[in-house]
C-alpha cells in the first residue's frame, strides 16, 4: 500500500468470498497517513501518483470511501474528481432532479428528505450510463441520510437462487421503462432523452418517455460475472405518482407485468446485503457503477451530498443506441414527425 493511504475498518463493512477465492471487504475505506497528507494539495498529489493502485482497489472492492481527507467544499470535491482524470458524463436521461454546483459537480438527488430513494445502478434505464460515481458529504445529516450500497453480483446470485424463473425471464426479455412527465418539467429533458434513444410519446399535457427493451442483467467483462444491472425496484417502488402507475413504469421487455412478489423479494435481498455507513463531513465515496447499486435513506435536515458522474469508456467510438440495436434490444423507429401531438419518435 502507498504510504499516503491507510486502511480503515468500520463495523458496517461486509466480507465476501469471490470467484477467485480471495476476499472482498466491502466497501474499502481509506484514510490519510497524517505524516503524508495534511492538505488538499497533498491529497490531490496522492491521487495522481497512485491512480493505478486506487483503480485496482476500486475494481476489487466495488466502492472506496475516502474518510478524514482535507476536502471541505464543492470546489475541493471538484478538484478531487478532476485529479482522477476520468472523463465527465453529462447528466442527461436520468430520473433524479439535480442542479449544477461547480465545474462537474452536481447536487445528488434532490427528492424531499422524508422520501427514501430505492436501490439502483445510476441511469441503468438508458444506454449511456456512467462507469463511476463520486459522492461528497459537504453537510452531514442530523440523523439518517445514509447512502446504502450493495454489490450487484451478489443480488444476481441470490435472486437467481430465490426466483429462478423470474430471473430467466429478465435475461431473455429485458425491461421496458416508461414515465410520464408534465410540460412544466425541464423542457430540455425530452430532447436529451431522445438523443439517448428513448421513444417520446407526446400527450395533451405532457410527454411519456419509453426506454427499451433494455437488458436487466449485464455481464461484467472485467470481472467475468453477471450483475443485477437495472432500476427495476427503483422504478416500481419509487416512480409512482398522479401521472404514473408503478405497475406500468417498468415491465418485461415483451410488455408483460412484473411479479410483485419477485420485486419485493428483491428489495428484501437488497436491504439484507446492503452496507450503510453514516456520512461524515468531508467523506468522498467512489463507486464503480458496474459493480454496485446505491440508494438513499430518509433524513432530518440539514444534509448536503454532492455528486459527479464519469463516462463509460468503449474500445471503439460507437453510439450507445447502436450498441443496443446490435444486441437486438431496441425496436426500430416507429415514426419521426415534426408535430408534437401523439407523436412517437426515436432518435440516436
Amino acid at each position: 500500500m502507498p504510504e499516503a493511504f491507510i486502511d480503515l475498518h468500520l463495523p458496517q463493512q461486509k466480507l465476501y468470498n469471490n470467484s477467485s477465492k480471495d476476499t472482498i471487504l466491502f466497501p474499502l475505506i481509506l484514510s490519510p497517513n497524517p505524516s503524508k497528507i495534511t492538505t488538499l494539495s497533498h491529497f490531490l498529489d496522492g491521487i495522481k501518483s497512485h491512480k493505478p493502485w486506487l483503480e485496482s482497489r476500486l475494481h476489487h472492492a466495488g466502492a472506496v470511501l475516502f474518510r478524514g481527507f482535507p476536502v471541505s467544499s464543492a470546489a475541493d470535491f471538484n478538484d478531487v474528481v478532476e485529479a482522477f482524470g476520468f472523463e465527465e458524463l453529462p447528466y442527461v436521461g436520468g430520473a433524479a432532479p439535480r442542479s449544477n454546483v461547480v465545474g462537474r459537480v452536481f447536487t445528488a438527488n434532490e427528492s424531499p428528505p422524508d422520501q427514501k430513494i430505492p436501490f439502483h445502478h445510476e441511469m441503468a434505464q438508458v444506454p449511456e450510463f456512467p462507469s463511476k460515481l463520486f459522492f461528497f458529504c459537504e453537510v452531514e445529516p442530523t440523523t439518517g441520510g445514509e447512502t446504502p450500497i450493495v454489490l450487484s453480483h451478489i443480488i444476481y446470485e441470490r435472486m437467481k437462487e430465490k426466483h429462478p424463473e423470474f430471473v430467466q425471464q429478465l435475461e431473455e426479455h429485458g425491461l421496458i421503462y416508461m414515465r410520464v412527465s408534465g410540460e412544466d418539467d425541464n423542457p430540455a429533458s425530452p430532447i436529451g432523452r431522445a438523443k439517448l434513444g428513448m421513444k417520446l410519446v407526446w400527450l395533451e399535457d405532457g410527454v411519456k418517455t419509453i426506454m427499451g427493451p433494455i437488458p436487466a442483467i449485464k455481464f461484467d467483462e472485467s470481472r467475468q460475472r453477471k450483475v443485477w444491472f437495472n432500476s427495476m425496484v427503483a422504478a416500481y417502488t419509487g416512480w409512482g405518482d398522479e401521472r404514473n402507475d408503478p405497475r406500468k413504469t417498468v415491465t418485461f421487455g415483451d410488455g408483460r407485468p412484473l411479479s410483485e412478489d419477485a420485486i419485493y423479494g428483491c428489495l428484501k435481498i437488497l436491504e439484507e446485503e446492503s452496507v450503510a455507513i453514516p456520512w461524515k463531513k468531508g467523506d468522498v465515496l467512489l463507486i464503480d457503477n458496474w459493480a454496485v447499486l446505491h440508494s438513499r435513506r430518509s433524513f432530518d435536515p440539514p444534509r448536503r451530498v454532492l455528486a459527479s458522474l464519469c463516462k463509460l469508456l468503449l474500445f471503439r467510438h460507437i453510439s450507445s443506441v447502436e450498441v443496443y440495436k446490435e444486441l437486438g434490444y431496441l425496436s426500430p423507429v416507429i415514426s419521426s414527425v415534426e408535430g408534437r401531438q401523439d407523436a412517437i419518435c426515436e432518435v440516436d
